[in-house]
């Protein structure tokens, strides 16, 4: 069994910085690519920074400069430093990684529960 779990979401104001985690766990063979997503309410889910397992990294547009995507390979987990969050900033952020557990041959897409980021005064 593959599972995600992320860590460090919670009420921020704007201006200030927040640290996420996400940690895979399980029967894994290989951890491919790695991101994070997220949806605010009443919108649709969107790609916020993705990370390749050599490292190179994309962002949406909306978070360039502001945040910062990154991986430690040995310990199966992906980071994502928010800095100068936004009120806008505010959704449920969700982990992704592309996985081939043991005994399969394809990778499998595997998601997180989510974790709130709430960006308030």
């Amino acid at each position: 069994q593959v599972q995600l779990v992320e860590s460090g979401g919670g009420l921020v104001q704007p201006g200030g910085s927040l640290r996420l985690s996400c940690v895979v766990s399980g029967s894994i063979f290989r951890v491919n690519g790695m991101g994070w997503y997220r949806q605010a309410p009443g919108k649709q889910r969107e790609l916020v920074a993705a990370v390749t397992r050599g490292g190179s990294t994309k962002y949406a547009d909306s978070v360039k400069g502001r945040f910062t995507i990154s991986r430690d390979n040995a310990k199966n987990t992906v980071y994502l430093q928010m800095n100068s969050l936004k009120p806008e900033d505010t959704a449920v952020y969700y982990c992704n990684a592309d996985v081939i557990p043991f005994g399969v041959g394809v990778d499998v897409g595997y998601w997180g529960p989510g974790t709130q980021v709430p960006v308030s005064s």
